[in-house]
């Protein structure tokens, strides 16, 4: 395989890959809108980065089990119903992530589901794509609640062997 910066086949440079964690929360959101109109999309219709970077925009899917806990009598019949739903979910994600960048004219994107807890999946993903740039949303816990509740961007800036790019959701002056 070709070094991402050297040429392949045909005279073109192989682009970079930049990796965006996509979730259904308003943060992730955000930071999906942030990088499409401030790295992506621009006024002239290509943004500065566009040419550079191959976006890939990945959505981590719970497990069904961890949707309904450890399980007991009865777990296994609604363990497909539970399935389903996290499908149903997960498809509803990527296609407004999909709605996001047609609507900014980025259309060279790849989009992915993978089950399993978003810290993990995200920096698995990084090394399968080797990418150069991770970007997520933050929900701007403070101490305490990062603490108990964990931070996905947090562990991936800590973790992910790549660059992370966190974007925080200004909050609004009265």
């Amino acid at each position: 395989m070709a070094e991402k910066d050297e040429e392949i086949a045909g005279g073109d440079v192989e682009k970079k890959v930049m990796l965006v964690g996509f979730d259904d929360s308003e943060h992730s959101l955000y930071a999906l809108k942030w990088t499409l109109d401030h790295l992506f999309a621009g006024g002239d219709g290509g943004g500065p980065l566009r040419d550079v970077y191959k976006l890939v925009i990945l959505h981590a899917k719970s497990a069904p089990s961890s949707a309904i806990g450890l399980g007991g009598p009865g777990a296994a019949a609604v363990l497909p119903k539970v399935e389903s739903e996290l499908m149903r979910i997960s498809n509803e994600v990527v296609d407004k992530a999909r709605e996001i960048c047609v609507a900014n004219s980025v259309i060279d994107v790849a989009y992915e589901v993978v089950q399993g807890d978003p810290r993990n999946v995200l920096c698995d993903a990084v090394e399968r794509y080797n990418a150069d740039v991770l970007v997520m949303g933050s929900h701007g816990y403070g101490v305490v609640k990062r603490t108990v509740l964990g931070s996905v961007s947090d562990f991936c800036a800590h973790h992910a062997h790549c660059t992370v790019m966190i974007v925080k959701k200004p909050k609004h002056k009265n």
